[in-house]
């Protein structure tokens, strides 16, 4: 028997509120101390957490709890004071469940920040009041403006240490307010009304506490949010149910038992969008169309008593469809009225995050979603320069922690959506082949509103290897 869903999708995914958000600032701003004062002052830490925190500070000299040992929970950032891994931490309120991912701030480790933000809702980024916008401020804002997280919280830190001054506060919040401007993303504004702006600033001090969990009774001249007022009431839209549907196919399901002998299905989770029975999907790249004929919950069988009428994002199913189609990992499953094109050609920006150089002419592998090419970097266009945010042309390579434009040549096809259509499926990464290190997060078809003139592609090189394409 087929069941069918009473409850739209729109409002399944509504009835979880759930935030991701990410912490990024420079060195010693205070993102861990935050962190920390967020979960003390919430009551999301265990007792027995508390103690060896109090403990470990005691240890160390301190008279009061060092609340940033609670997410610096390796040995090397506990002996440094310095954050060096993304650290993941898991609270909740009365309104809203949080997943928090702590990224470092010192240059060397800001690759790290594209892992922690690359699925984030909203970014806090910190500035130390007595340092103002610093080169890794507008660093973080770049990235966070790159991989489009649609919120951003510039949360001015040690304002204790400024005797709490407005003015201090207003500078630094109109020069990021600038900068973002020159990003080219819309809805800037500092402060206000957070349904209406990209970005809220907020006076803090996370070291006391002020305007993190409770208002400052020091700065009675600011009238908007605390940091956790803001978080639990920003707008976040988990409804995947509006973007083009996409299914990457993982696995192909083929039992050939005597109780299934004709069993044919394509395992994988939804990216986006919504399936359902009867729709008829094109099978990227190939471009071969056929109808879907049962879909199959997640973990409820073979049999058709357990197929469902529609899933969406971002159910685990699997689809079968109407017709016998080669179909392999790394296919993508489309509605044939509205499939991506398919090319060998990507033009991206992409943070670089090796140690070694990405340079023209190199060799790689490109795995988007679950599909993994070999390729051929063919040109690197431009380099951006973070502190006027011009384009460095025909820079030859990208380093650890830069951003570029490239052009890569790829041996197959690919169904590549433009990132600012889908963060999920307009992503990809550039891999090392001779031994799987990540070299680059690249965002199709993604630039900054400053982007310089991109000259023709060069001609891919022969190859006696088979890279060739």
């Amino acid at each position: 028997m087929t069941t069918s869903t009473e409850q739209s999708p729109a409002a399944e995914q509504a009835a979880t509120t759930l935030l991701r958000f990410a912490t990024a600032g420079s060195v010693d701003d205070g993102k861990s101390t935050l962190v920390g004062r967020l979960l003390h002052d919430s009551k999301s830490v265990l007792t027995d957490q508390l103690e060896a925190v109090e403990h470990a500070s005691r240890s160390r000299g301190q008279e009061a709890p060092d609340l940033a040992l609670l997410t610096d929970g390796l040995r090397a950032e506990r002996e440094q004071g310095i954050t060096i891994d993304v650290a993941y931490r898991y609270f909740a309120t009365a309104r809203r469940r949080f997943i928090l991912a702590d990224t470092p701030g010192h240059v060397q480790y800001t690759r790290n920040m594209v892992t922690g933000a690359s699925t984030a809702e909203l970014a806090v980024v910190l500035v130390d009041a007595r340092n103002g916008v610093v080169e890794q401020t507008r660093r973080h804002a770049a990235v966070a403006a790159l991989l489009r997280v649609p919120h951003v919280v510039l949360a001015v830190n040690k304002m204790d240490l400024v005797g709490y001054q407005e003015s201090v506060f207003a500078a630094i919040a109109e020069e990021f307010t600038a900068y973002a401007t020159e990003l080219g993303v819309p809805g800037w504004g500092s402060g206000g009304n957070p349904q209406e702006n990209w970005c809220t600033a907020v006076p803090i001090s996370a070291l006391v506490g002020d305007n993190v969990v409770e208002p400052s009774a020091h700065m009675d001249w600011y009238g908007g949010p605390t940091v956790l007022e803001h978080l639990e009431s920003v707008p976040v839209s988990h409804d995947l149910t509006a973007c083009h549907a996409r299914f990457p196919v993982q696995y192909v399901i083929r039992p050939q038992t005597a109780e299934h002998p004709d069993y044919r299905g394509y395992a994988g989770q939804i990216a986006a969008g919504v399936f359902r029975v009867g729709d008829r999907v094109a099978v990227l790249p190939s471009g071969r169309t056929s109808e879907i004929t049962a879909i199959d919950a997640l973990g409820t069988g073979l049999g058709s008593s357990t197929a469902v009428d529609i899933a969406w994002a971002p159910q685990s199913v699997t689809i079968r469809l109407a017709d016998d189609i080669d179909i392999s990992r790394g296919d993508l499953l489309a509605p044939a009225a509205d499939a991506p094109p398919t090319s060998q050609d990507v033009e991206a920006t992409v943070c670089h995050v090796a140690d070694r150089p990405l340079t023209v002419g190199q060799r790689v592998l490109l795995k988007h979603t679950t599909r993994t090419v070999k390729a051929i970097v063919q040109e690197i266009p431009s380099r951006l320069t973070l502190d006027d945010l011009s384009q460095h042309p025909e820079p030859g390579r990208l380093v650890a922690n830069d951003i570029g434009r490239v052009t890569v040549r790829t041996a197959e096809p690919l169904a590549l959506d433009a990132y600012a259509d889908s963060r999920r499926t307009g992503s990809f990464l550039l891999i090392d082949p001779a031994d799987g290190t990540t070299l680059a997060a690249g965002m199709a078809g993604e630039s900054f509103a400053s982007t310089a003139p991109v000259p023709a592609p060069a001609a891919a090189a022969d190859d006696e290897e088979g890279w060739d394409f």
